[in-house]
């Protein structure tokens, strides 16, 4: 079985690291004439027009993204009304910038680069005002589109291995990407990008749904060739990435398993030529899981793994003092998505430390997946640079999760490092605090085996697009950043001593400036 080669993982993991060296010998350029257009669009299938009307759930920010899952007794079956709103809250367009020779479209969720490769698509059986079917989400003219008539939910159930929560679900939503409209800029380390910019849309729609008081859980274990035939995705140039079950208690029960023809769409050109990254296929077919029955086994093997018990001294301990919930800000998760960009530019400073630790608690409780066993079990460790955070000395820090607390690793002034660690930019030198997501990769591989890379970018992802939205949620700044590989986890050792970056996030004070051309 591919995915037991670990050496696959290795290989594009080590082949995509930044350093110093590959920054200043990469001879790629942007071709700004060959950008590919950040949609996919089909040309001959007619929009099914969503409701543009979006109401508030009144639910606050903070609240909703520390929801694990809606629990409900009854059967929650989404109308298209909810769907419209959980799509646009997740991967919807949410801002207009115009400029000399276009407009940029701005999503709800953060995207490397702000090149929005990643779709959705929806399994459905019967719905209010929306029949079953194959649908995938329009985020350009806010539509769906049919691409399979009749009810496939069956389908996806088998190649999740009949996992509980797709085989009951009236709404299974797949994220998938395209590769190229991210690899013009990024090459082959776009593959890593997949669960970044997947794992903040998959933040904003299991907020946006507990909000509805929908059940909502992510699934990574399916059998890839299913799941892509289903949507008629190109398997050289796309893949499917999650699944999000949706809703409860219309499993399909009649025992009828449809026939998935084979089909092909014409789309409208990413761009005039598109570069291929072998690199990226063969990562995402060495974690692809074969069949039904390799699926079985591999959630078997994820489900009888063991927590990992945190060491570290008590002596050197901070413990959080997160805002009650009658305290923190009531801004609504709406407002809070709708508000959400990506800091450019942050002001030297501080913020309170209840903020960061409202933060840091409310973004990094369970989620509700099928890879995080015994529930919430977590694969990520999180590392802090802290500058300027009242009442908490700056310095190095490693999260604490059982203990919802810091240990103090080292004391001090790291800006300029902090700023080298993220490719010399000064957004990471100029922020409040630099949040680090750190795997251990030889554990994670040896668990999960490669899709297990998979896991823990995901992860880390949805613990990021949690952190923005509890930054924005209390009137800061947030930005996504890419990072010097291994000198980031030679910076936090010992600590972080044979651990990967998945993940970097910045936080502080946006500098305020004048709006325009915004709508």
């Amino acid at each position: 079985m591919k995915n037991r080669d670990l050496q696959a993982t290795w290989a594009y993991h080590d082949g995509t690291k930044h350093s110093y060296q590959s920054i200043r010998t990469n001879r790629h350029y942007l071709d700004w004439e060959n950008q590919p257009i950040p949609f996919k669009i089909y040309s001959k299938l007619e929009p099914i027009s969503l409701p543009q009307h979006l109401s508030s759930s009144g639910m606050a920010a903070l609240e909703a993204i520390s929801i694990p899952e809606a629990r409900r007794d009854a059967p929650v079956i989404p109308s298209i009304q909810t769907l419209a709103e959980i799509f646009y809250l997740a991967a919807g367009v949410t801002k207009r910038r115009s400029y000399p020779g276009g407009e940029m479209h701005f999503r709800a969720a953060a995207c490397t680069g702000a090149l929005y490769h990643i779709d959705l698509y929806c399994i459905c059986g019967d719905l209010p005002d929306l029949p079953a079917g194959v649908y995938h989400f329009g985020p350009h003219d806010f539509a769906l589109r049919k691409l399979r008539n009749g009810d496939y939910r069956a389908v996806a159930a088998r190649a999740s291995g009949n996992d509980p929560a797709v085989a009951d679900a009236p709404v299974i939503v797949v994220s998938g990407s395209t590769y190229w409209r991210n690899a013009w800029k990024y090459q082959s380390r776009a593959y890593r990008h997949c669960y970044w910019d997947s794992g903040t849309i998959l933040a904003n729609m299991l907020a946006a749904a507990a909000a509805r008081r929908v059940p909502a859980r992510v699934v990574i274990g399916f059998e890839d060739a299913a799941v892509s035939r289903l949507l008629a995705l190109d398997a050289t140039r796309e893949g499917a990435l999650s699944l999000v079950a949706l809703g409860k208690g219309a499993a399909n029960d009649s025992g009828h398993l449809p026939v998935v023809e084979p089909l092909t769409f014409e789309t409208m050109p990413l761009s005039k030529t598109e570069v291929d990254y072998p690199a990226i296929r063969a990562m995402h077919e060495a974690s692809s899981l074969g069949s039904e029955y390799e699926v079985i086994g591999w959630r078997k093997e994820v489900l009888a793994a063991t927590a990992t018990p945190g060491g570290g001294t008590k002596e050197r301990l901070v413990a959080l003092r997160p805002l009650g919930d009658d305290e923190v800000p009531r801004d609504s998760i709406e407002e809070a998505i709708q508000r959400r960009g990506s800091t450019r530019e942050f002001a030297r400073e501080s913020i309170g430390f209840s903020q960061l630790s409202t933060m840091l608690d409310r973004a990094t409780r369970d989620i509700a997946t099928d890879f995080l066993s015994p529930e919430g079990a977590p694969l990520n460790d999180l590392y802090l640079i802290v500058h300027a955070v009242d009442d908490l000395a700056p310095g190095t820090y490693v999260y604490r999760r059982s203990e919802r607390a810091l240990e103090l690793l080292k004391e001090g002034d790291f800006r300029r490092e902090a700023g080298g660690l993220g490719l010399g930019q000064e957004i990471p030198a100029d922020c409040s605090v630099n949040v680090y997501f750190l795997a251990d990769l030889n554990l994670v591989l040896e668990r999960f085996g490669n899709r297990g890379y998979r896991a823990a970018q995901l992860e880390a992802a949805i613990m990021g697009g949690k952190l923005y939205l509890a930054a924005y949620a209390q009137r800061l700044g947030a930005s996504g950043l890419t990072f010097f590989d291994d000198d980031v986890t030679d910076f936090f050792s010992p600590h972080a001593a044979g651990k990967s970056v998945m993940f970097l996030i910045a936080l502080g004070k946006s500098v305020k400036r004048r709006r325009s051309n915004v709508s």
